[in-house]
């Protein structure tokens, strides 16, 4: 069993555990953008509708959301590595479930499944991170993650575009069980035990479920309504979430250490920073999952050159990652985010505006511009989210930067939905548009947490 010493891993040992979290942060991240690409072949496998294989991205989405938290207060109480080990396991398994998969239904409840196994993962991810670097490396640490991101990211559009050349969907999510099993034995070798656990806290199931039922029924509305629900079910869902919701912050604002981390939203920056991350994913993925739809059905291109294509965002993510993380402590975090969406804002509204007929270069640089943005953003933001909070909070501090990132992400794939439904021959550019907006939206909040400071408040 791996040991810990007061301030990080030890040499070479934090080298395995590093590799280890890189493996296992690699499966969900690489699933994303896998499945984003193979949307269109899988609505026509299953002969569904483009709104309708949302659910495929939904399914996975809401799974992670109304978990995470969970997942994060259980990392907290055993341990982040069981945790995180348990969540390598889940995932692993149910991934070969998406690959049998003979339907839209089954999909989307393997889907479901595979969201949980990526929650536990996602739940104690910058947890781990905070422990296995010293503090004087962790914004080097924090970078070092969104690079890996980044590489999945960047590796997801090509790779399904070569498999999906050469086989058929399916083996999209196959690929994701040899990853996981490797990364889940070499966890049980190279990942520390947490030295902050609360062995005395007991799990609050009551807590859980409203957790659930909260986060679940916002999901359920939006996405209802993305989809033309009928009106009286989403009011009922959404005087249901009012209610639940309610009580769930005022049970969470009695107890001294809440599911719902609310002694953490006390800190100006840290919430300010989660409202950034928020809303940038949901610019993310409002772009991310509508263009391949245009790439393919619009621009008559094959899933070869859609990979291709979206390459060139998350790549440029990867190379900018490292130089942002480098200029944390130097520029506050608040004005590079807000440089870094803007620039971002600009990528997305340039692709909105593309002509009729582009050539795959005038496609290119918009992509690039969009990652660099992003790429700019996103170390400086996770770091302050991290930094912001107590040691002993971690596990919360984690949870809740997963559950923003997820609730960005289902609410931008729900509002793609919309866009399809309300603007059936323009829903791309209609996509982008909102994801401009938002972006632009997430950059005006960026910058208004120069004025706040980042020291943590006490354990």
């Amino acid at each position: 069993m791996t040991k810990m010493i007061n301030d990080g891993l030890p040499l070479p040992q934090r080298y395995g555990a590093i590799l280890t979290l890189a493996l296992g942060i690699t499966v969900p991240v690489l699933d994303s953008t896998l499945a984003n690409v193979a949307l269109p072949t899988i609505a026509r496998d299953f002969h569904a509708s483009a709104a309708a294989s949302i659910w495929i991205v939904n399914a996975y989405q809401l799974a992670i959301t109304i978990s995470l938290l969970s997942l994060a207060s259980l990392g907290e109480i055993f341990g982040y590595k069981r945790i995180y080990q348990l969540g390598l396991f889940v995932f692993s398994f149910t991934s070969l479930a998406c690959a049998l998969s003979d339907s839209l239904i089954t999909l989307t409840l393997a889907r479901i499944l595979q969201g949980f196994g990526a929650a536990a993962i996602l739940s104690v991810n910058m947890a781990m991170i905070r422990i296995v670097y010293p503090k004087r490396l962790l914004g080097r640490g924090i970078a070092t993650g969104a690079v890996i991101v980044a590489v999945s990211a960047s590796a997801g559009p090509t790779v399904a575009g070569l498999i999906l050349s050469v086989a058929s969907w399916p083996w999209l999510y196959a690929i994701n069980l040899p990853i996981g099993l490797i990364a889940l034995f070499m966890g049980f070798k190279f990942l520390p035990e947490n030295p902050l656990k609360h062995s005395g806290r007991r799990f609050d199931f009551i807590s859980s479920l409203m957790n659930a039922l909260t986060f679940g029924l916002f999901i359920s509305a939006i996405s209802g309504y993305a989809q033309g629900m009928n009106h009286r079910i989403i009011i009922v869902e959404v005087v249901a979430l009012i209610i639940i919701g309610w009580f769930f912050i005022r049970r969470e604002r009695l107890r001294p250490l809440p599911l719902l981390p609310v002694d953490l939203l006390r800190i100006p920056i840290f919430t300010l920073s989660l409202c950034t991350s928020m809303c940038s994913f949901a610019a993310y993925t409002l772009a991310f999952v509508s263009l391949p739809f245009f790439f393919q059905n619009s621009l008559g291109l094959d899933t070869r050159s859609t990979g291709f294509l979206l390459t060139f965002w998350p790549l440029s993510t990867m190379l900018i990652a490292p130089l942002s993380g480098r200029l944390v402590g130097r520029y506050h975090a608040g004005v590079l985010g807000g440089v870094g969406l803007i620039v971002f804002s600009l990528g997305l509204f340039s692709l909105a505006l593309l002509p009729n007929a582009p050539s795959h270069l005038n496609i290119i640089w918009r992509m690039i511009l969009c990652g660099a943005g992003f790429g700019l953003f996103q170390s400086p933001n996770n770091h302050t989210i991290v930094a912001s909070a107590p040691s002993n909070r971690s596990g919360g501090a984690s949870g809740l930067l997963g559950t923003a990132r997820v609730l960005g992400q289902t609410t931008g794939a729900a509002l793609v939905a919309l866009m399809f439904n309300l603007f059936q021959n323009h829903g791309t550019d209609a996509s982008l548009m909102l994801a401009g907006t938002l972006a632009v939206g997430a950059a005006l909040i960026s910058l208004t947490r120069v004025m706040q400071k980042t020291t943590p408040i006490n354990a």
